[in-house]
């Protein structure tokens, strides 16, 4: 495993608290990747403890939303890791800023590897996951997989692969539509093999246009200014490579969520303009399922999108720890 640079000091964007210890660590996926973790314990814990692995919004690192949830979870009573998907972040993997619907996958179950064998202060019974945004869509995945989760929470979901391959709202779900955009996509790949880079797509759009969508000037003020900006996010700064947008396209990652045995919630701001994506994920996930007792879809009232990456006053965190304790 390669071994990774991690920043010592306190970088992350929301404010350290006093109730709980922390510390970083190192694990890895199956694919050999060396993630980076931030972990968060309550202060003066024993024994074995409940874990959750949380993630995302899809193109954040662990400093920004993911920290915030783990470090709020912690505050609770559970033993938490923040971590960085592969390719980003203070993670590995090369080349950078490349997405993977199986990777991606992947790297939750890695987390679950790493809580399980932690040893005397991890419950290896008692293991959920967390995703938000993007990663809200790749825990569903890794749920449908991996037995071993007890209990899955997906905040302010995107189905990235139903995004990449239909457009926002599905208004490219065309032939058509993808066979142009997959057209353009590997253009880019002789581009960037000549070339030898590859080349970013960008990350949230600066300066911001007038005319802008209004869910486009919200993550503009999440990553773009103080409140959530972060110099290792890529969407803050230059975000993914164009080309990772391709694995995405064919390669549908909810095909069995109604499959999935352990308990999951959905939560989802009333006004998100994503919002169809939990309201279609939970109608799929329990669609002919003998498992749909313990899935539930909650819908926060006038909350947008971004409201559920660090507004403390509109994260469910008491309906979270309740239904992890309640699922463990």
């Amino acid at each position: 495993m390669e071994e990774l640079k991690l920043t010592k000091e306190w970088d992350k964007v929301f404010e350290k608290s006093e109730k709980v210890e922390h510390s970083k660590a190192t694990f890895h996926n199956r694919y050999g990747i060396a993630l980076a973790c931030d972990v968060y314990q309550p202060k003066n814990a024993s024994g074995k403890l409940p874990a959750v692995a949380v993630c995302g919004p899809f193109g954040a690192v662990k400093e920004q939303s993911s920290g915030l949830y783990a470090q709020e979870l912690a505050k609770r009573g559970f033993l938490t890791i923040a971590f960085d998907p592969s390719f980003t972040g203070e993670s590995g993997g090369l080349p950078r800023y490349v997405a993977s619907p199986d990777i991606n996958t992947e790297d939750f179950c890695a987390a679950v590897d790493y809580l399980s064998c932690r040893g005397e202060d991890v419950d290896a019974d008692k293991i959920g996951i967390l995703g938000i945004c993007g990663w809200g869509g790749m825990a569903l995945n890794a749920a449908a997989m991996d037995t071993r989760i007890k209990a899955t929470v997906a905040s302010t979901m995107y189905d990235m692969t139903r995004v990449n391959a239909k457009g926002y709202f599905d208004a490219q779900d065309s032939e058509e539509a993808r066979y142009e955009t997959k057209k353009a996509l590997n253009e880019q790949r002789t581009a960037d093999y000549k070339r030898g880079t590859y080349e970013l797509a960008g990350g949230v759009v600066d300066p911001l246009p007038a005319d802008a969508p209004f869910f486009v000037k919200d993550y503009y003020d999440y990553y773009k200014t103080k409140r959530g900006y972060h110099v290792r996010s890529l969407n803050s700064n230059n975000g993914w490579n164009k080309t990772s947008s391709l694995s995405f396209m064919n390669m549908p990652i909810l095909a069995y969520s109604n499959e999935i045995r352990s308990a999951v919630l959905l939560i989802h701001g009333e006004k998100a303009h994503s919002c169809y994506f939990s309201k279609d994920a939970y109608a799929a996930m329990i669609k002919g399922s003998k498992y749909a007792a313990n899935k539930e879809l909650l819908i926060i009232p006038n909350a947008v999108h971004t409201d559920l990456y660090d507004r403390l006053d509109v994260i469910p965190f008491d309906k979270i720890e309740a239904f992890f304790k309640a699922h463990f």
